[in-house]
């Protein structure tokens, strides 16, 4: 097994130091586009392997050529939005980048399965697999689990329960438009509706739509990147050990939902071959109106990228 990490921030960088630990894959490359980054980095986590008893082989690079037959790349790279810039000069930017990053993973490796949490997250997952040609069980983007995460956490801090007993859905988009379904979010299999009141868990689903914003605040410069970073191994993990996890995940839907050809998130199953299936579950009205607005404003943004995609 041979895994790449493109972008070696801080997501980029604590992804490949997990994975590395866990021992998931013989072979890690790290690789970014500035010179020393990628290998000092790699070989700082190298270096941990005595104290952390690991023996992961990994490589810092500038070069996609050490990148050649890898089994899983983890696409972090991208820039995140500065003052002055709109949102679209920061998609069109990113899906710059995501695009070059994706010609270049399949100059070298022939069938792997891509992992996005570059943002904006669900139009990068559509960027990524349209230049990738790979199939779509194969393109995958990591925003529901880490959405998911902030929704138990935050449940868990206002009951001053176990987070492993709290168990949430959030579905849709990456940001605004996603969508945390209540009825599906249990503590130890108790709904939470029968433990706080309504105006507690809109003001949950408000802080985890936020959760991201959140944290940008608190740091003034930068973005969260433990719970990305795990997340995304969480999802590498399935996939590596063909656990067959159900993982709240960013896949290009074919008709469930009532949407068609857009990426956006819903239950999957992931095994060794990627996404193995998507789970239909029933939803209220408002809940699936919600999911649909949220695919309807990729489709928008996907439609502003004719120019890069051609």
């Amino acid at each position: 097994m041979k895994i790449t990490v493109i972008g070696a921030g801080n997501v980029g960088a604590t992804a490949a130091f997990r994975l590395a630990e866990k021992q998931f894959a013989r072979d890690l490359v790290l690789l970014d586009v500035v010179d020393g980054i990628p290998q000092g980095k790699g070989l700082d986590m190298f270096e941990t392997g005595p104290v952390g008893l690991f023996d992961t082989q990994i490589v810092g690079t500038n070069d996609y050529r050490e990148t050649a037959d890898s089994d899983i790349v983890l696409i972090t790279a991208g820039l995140p939005r500065k003052p002055g810039m709109t949102r679209e000069d920061l998609l069109m930017k990113n899906a710059t980048i995501v695009r070059d990053v994706t010609d270049q993973i399949m100059e070298h490796s022939k069938n792997p399965i891509i992992i996005v949490v570059s943002n904006p997250l669900d139009i990068m997952t559509h960027v990524a697999c349209v230049r990738s040609r790979l199939p779509k069980e194969r393109v995958i983007g990591m925003a529901g689990v880490l959405d998911s995460a902030r929704f138990r956490s935050f449940i868990a801090m206002e009951l001053n329960v176990s987070m492993q007993d709290v168990n949430a859905c959030v579905l849709g988009g990456h940001g605004d438009s996603m969508v945390p379904v209540v009825k599906y979010t249990t503590v130890a299999g108790i709904p939470i509706s029968e433990l706080m009141s309504p105006e507690r868990i809109d003001a949950l689903v408000e802080r985890t739509r936020n959760g991201g914003a959140e944290i940008v605040n608190f740091l003034k410069q930068g973005s969260a990147f433990y719970a990305p970073a795990s997340s995304a191994v969480e999802m590498i993990e399935s996939i590596v050990l063909d656990r067959k996890r159900v993982l709240p995940c960013s896949v290009q839907l074919n008709g469930e939902y009532g949407i068609d050809g857009t990426f956006v998130g819903v239950p999957v199953k992931l095994g060794k071959n990627g996404v193995e299936k998507v789970y239909e579950i029933d939803l209220a009205a408002s809940e699936l109106e919600a999911l649909k607005a949220s695919a309807a404003i990729v489709d928008e943004n996907v439609q502003l990228l004719d120019s890069i995609l051609a």
